[in-house]
């Protein structure tokens, strides 16, 4: 039988202690209105430039799903997802601090997708996984999630297997149950404009989408302990006049690795004020 999700909350002592019982919380209502249009439209006008421009990420039946990566350079509303207070008061809960933002990305789901591969996204780290969490994504809701369209299915607790999904599971996972739940796992269903966070260890999957004519995008700020690479590699993903912007906020130095760390990132063996060009 399924686990439920844990039921949304606006309580952040409740959000806290969801992340602790299943390794998620859900927050409803985070972007308001407008904010939650202006970047619905930004992330959709993004996806149509770069198919325009023959560089879009596509992949699955039919090239339904399209990824976008590196968003923080794509307008100003996707920095403010990244740096959102809540989402980072969340984050420090399960990394500490400082941690590193390893990507910001988005995941459009069209009709015909199927299910991506079940994982965690600290799933590089070998197993035994440690006590705590190496890794943490702020999933931001664009489109409304339901089980039709393909809203994200998660293991509620999976965050205590001390490992990520082995072969048995991703297998038994492409197969219905009597339901047609995944084993132990549920659709993420929420309204458009929620935030959910998630411990890194937790594991999860793109759901099916079943509809005829529903395009469901969700963004991923994905963060990292410091000692860990970053997925995106913002010194060549990042122009000069970006990276020389973002060395200069305290704030955007620490979370895209900018600043030393104990003895790593130093420039011949000094931690500087500022990289050297």
């Amino acid at each position: 039988m399924a686990v439920a999700a844990p039921t949304p909350t606006t309580d952040l002592d409740q959000a806290r202690a969801d992340l602790a019982e299943h390794g998620l919380c859900l927050l409803p209502g985070v972007l308001d209105g407008p904010t939650l249009d202006e970047v619905r439209d930004r992330l959709y006008a993004v996806a149509d430039e770069d198919r325009a421009a023959g560089r879009a990420y596509l992949y699955d039946h039919g090239d339904a799903n399209q990824r976008l990566w590196a968003l923080i350079k794509r307008g100003a509303c996707f920095e403010a997802l990244a740096t959102h207070p809540l989402a980072l008061e969340l984050v420090e809960h399960l990394l500490g601090r400082p941690f590193l933002l390893s990507n910001l990305s988005a995941n459009i789901t069209g009709p015909g997708a199927g299910r991506m591969a079940l994982h965690a996204d600290q799933g590089y780290v070998l197993p035994p996984f440690p006590p705590r969490p190496l890794a943490a994504n702020a999933m931001w809701i664009i489109d409304d999630f339901t089980a039709a369209n393909g809203g994200t299915r998660v293991v509620p607790g999976s965050h205590r297997r001390d490992r990520g999904p082995r072969a048995d599971d991703v297998e038994a996972a492409g197969r219905p149950g009597p339901a047609g739940e995944l084993p132990g796992g549920v659709a993420l269903e929420a309204p458009a404009g929620s935030l959910c966070v998630m411990d890194g260890r937790v594991w999860h999957q793109t759901g099916e989408n079943t509809t005829t004519g529903e395009l469901r995008a969700g963004i991923f700020a994905y963060y990292v302990r410091p000692f860990l690479r970053t997925q995106e590699n913002w010194w060549r993903s990042l122009g000069p006049d970006d990276l020389d912007r973002y060395r200069r906020d305290p704030r955007w130095r620490e979370l895209l690795g900018f600043d030393h760390y104990r003895s790593l990132g130093v420039v011949d063996g000094m931690p500087l004020d500022e990289p050297r060009s």
